[in-house]
């Protein structure tokens, strides 16, 4: 029989998503989630869906090795054990490719290499994702192992785009440019927003909209990337859950001169501490609503600076994109919170952007119009999909192969 299915995982610093995919039909077999690895309290939580059947495991679970082996044994529980002759590949989300990986890559002990290499610009990232691609090798070291690179879909940016305005030769020893993340998501969303508009990839230019705890926008024109908003690391553009998003550089000197801050302080501070939760308390959107119905003028300021940071965002792009033919909002602020998109659109009129606010308050999981018919600029919600993006990659640049067995 040919091999056709394909696992799917993406390892946390302390935890592992994870999704068993059948590409003949692209159905899912299995989903779960190993989450605070490490910790007394790890909690394995584990769905066969052609069954509905869900399982959850408490208690601790030690390091990825051992989660990694309780999810195979999940698996085979269903019949779906890491040793079926059925699954052709293990597809894994790796944050940072740098310019080196511009597309998915089976992995061998020089991709390995690479990836830990390129921790500097991914300390909380590429660890965890090396760990979770050892231990699944050592698993089955037999099966092919595919990176998928959050990058990978941003090295299609013109340089003028991805350079920084920095003296060249210490930007290219430091590998210093902007790099952009959530890239399967972003082609993703950018592929099925042309199929929402019956037309192909190559024929659209999208801007698209990942709001989520973290946030990002990218500029694509025909199918490929040609701006994004983060950029050497994740920290750079939108306002997000907790990130700042931009900044003038000259902050980070001022808190460290004059607040006597540390560079690790202030890294904390830019990551952890700041962007909706720095300015409010709180980084849940859903949370920030409610405070401001009840009149919270700090939770309506929060909101009121992330939603100028997006529409800046949006105008920048429409200006670099030169015509746009669709904006799309995906992830869990952008395909849940209607006022957020509503807020982001209004004013924009004279951009050919509007929205249509009966089909906005629809929710669904389809990917779906919220603009009113005949609007020059189409305005969509595209859920995201980013283990079927990987699978999908996985699979093509693993599966004929096994097709031609």
């Amino acid at each position: 029989m040919n091999a056709t299915r394909v696992l799917v995982l993406n390892s946390g610093s302390s935890s592992v998503k994870y999704q068993l995919l059948d590409m003949r039909d692209a159905s899912r077999l299995a989903v779960g989630l190993v989450e605070r690895i490490g910790e007394q309290t790890s909690r394995l939580k584990h769905t066969c869906v052609p069954s509905g059947e869900t399982r959850e495991q408490n208690g601790p679970i030690a390091d990825h090795d051992a989660a990694l082996k309780a999810v195979a044994e999940e698996l085979a529980k269903d019949g779906l054990g890491l040793d079926s002759s059925e699954l052709a590949a293990i597809g894994h989300r790796v944050v940072h490719g740098g310019m080196f990986f511009t597309e998915p890559t089976v992995v061998d002990d020089a991709v390995l290499t690479e990836i830990e290499r390129l921790i500097p610009v991914a300390p909380l990232h590429n660890p965890a994702n090396l760990t979770g691609i050892r231990t699944a090798m050592a698993l089955r070291p037999d099966l092919p192992q595919v990176a998928v690179f959050d990058t990978a879909f941003h090295t299609t940016m013109p340089e003028p785009a991805a350079r920084y305005a920095i003296e060249t030769k210490l930007a290219d020893r430091y590998r210093v440019r902007r790099y952009g993340f959530h890239g399967t998501s972003h082609a993703y969303v950018s592929r099925r927003t042309a199929e929402l508009l019956g037309k192909a990839p190559e024929d659209v230019n999208v801007i698209v909209l990942h709001l989520g705890n973290g946030a990002s926008a990218s500029a694509v024109r025909g199918g490929r990337c040609v701006d994004t908003s983060m950029g050497l690391t994740p920290l750079e553009g939108l306002v997000m859950g907790t990130r700042s998003g931009d900044l003038d550089p000259a902050v980070i000197f001022h808190l460290q001169r004059v607040g006597g801050m540390s560079m690790d302080e202030i890294d904390t501070l830019l990551n952890k501490r700041s962007g909706l939760f720095g300015l409010c308390g709180d980084n849940d959107m859903r949370e920030i609503r409610r405070r401001m119905d009840e009149g919270d003028e700090q939770a309506r300021l929060a909101f009121d600076i992330y939603i100028h940071r997006l529409k800046k965002y949006i105008g920048a792009y429409y200006a670099v994109l030169g015509s746009v033919d669709a904006v799309a909002f995906t992830a869990g602020v952008g395909e849940n919170a209607d006022f957020v998109r509503a807020a982001a659109i209004a004013g924009l009129e004279g951009l050919g952007l509007a929205v249509d606010g009966e089909r906005n308050a629809v929710r669904g999981d389809e990917a779906r119009l919220i603009s009113p018919d005949g609007a020059r600029v189409a305005v969509a919600v595209v859920p995201t999909d980013e283990e079927m993006e990987i699978a999908s990659q996985t699979y093509a640049l693993v599966g004929k192969d096994n097709r031609d067995n």
